[in-house]
């Protein structure tokens, strides 16, 4: 608990780059995502992948895929120190072997700000780097929970783009319900703060990073991690 309070008092939730201030992103060439996906029924054995893709292409520009023997038990609230190093190892494999493909920004299919300080905010702070938290439900903390007030609130989402705040019973906004498909309005993303970015910036790069519901960098690496399981 005293190292996760530490490492959260270094959490930057501002924007600190360049191409984070341009409304089309200009200078921004890479991105990336992260991901430790476990074998079905096997909790101690996960796959660890990393993907980089160019922006705004889209196109995988390295891949990483490690099998990997989790032994760090799970505590409820600590998920990210048992997993995000194996992460951070393959984040460092990418700096050995391609530093020139080091993405600006990682998309974390965990939650991060939004879980108090998950795996986004945790990863974020230990490489430095924009990190930003998206997944596709709705994780019950500070008050937040699924009633009929949220389900209300999703199904006012008409359009692409269209979002509204997740506020805790502590009055602090935790993160944002966004629609990212015209057709799936009723199944939104929640997005959130990881390390050195804003709300605002974090959902407008994820709309942009959307070719489907799920974000590019996490659909690729959940694909590479779910064909890695299967070797």
């Amino acid at each position: 608990a005293r190292e996760q309070a530490r490492l959260k008092a270094s959490v930057v939730e501002e924007d600190t780059e360049e191409w984070q201030k341009d409304s089309s992103f200009a200078g921004l060439e890479r991105v990336g995502g992260v991901d430790l996906s476990y074998i079905k029924g096997d909790d101690t054995s996960a796959c660890a992948s990393l993907v980089v893709l160019s922006y705004p292409a889209l196109e995988v520009l390295y891949e990483d895929c490690r099998m990997v023997a989790v032994s760090a038990p799970y505590v409820a609230g600590f998920l990210a120190f048992r997993e995000v190093p194996f992460l951070v190892e393959a984040v460092q494999r990418l700096q050995q072997k391609e530093p020139r493909l080091k993405p600006q920004v990682w998309h974390i299919s965990f939650d991060s700000l939004l879980a108090g300080f998950g795996v986004a905010c945790h990863l974020g702070v230990l490489t430095d780097l924009p990190c930003i938290g998206v997944a596709k439900n709705l994780l019950q903390v500070d008050g937040l929970v699924r009633d009929e007030l949220h389900k209300e609130q999703i199904r006012s989402l008409q359009r692409e783009g269209d979002t509204f705040p997740l506020t805790g019973t502590s009055g602090r906004v935790l993160g944002m319900v966004s629609c990212e498909d015209y057709n799936n309005s009723s199944k939104p993303l929640y997005v959130s703060v990881g390390h050195r970015v804003c709300l605002e910036t974090a959902v407008r790069l994820v709309k942009s990073c959307c070719r489907y519901r799920i974000p590019e960098p996490i659909r690729q690496v959940q694909k590479q991690g779910s064909e890695g399981r299967g070797r």
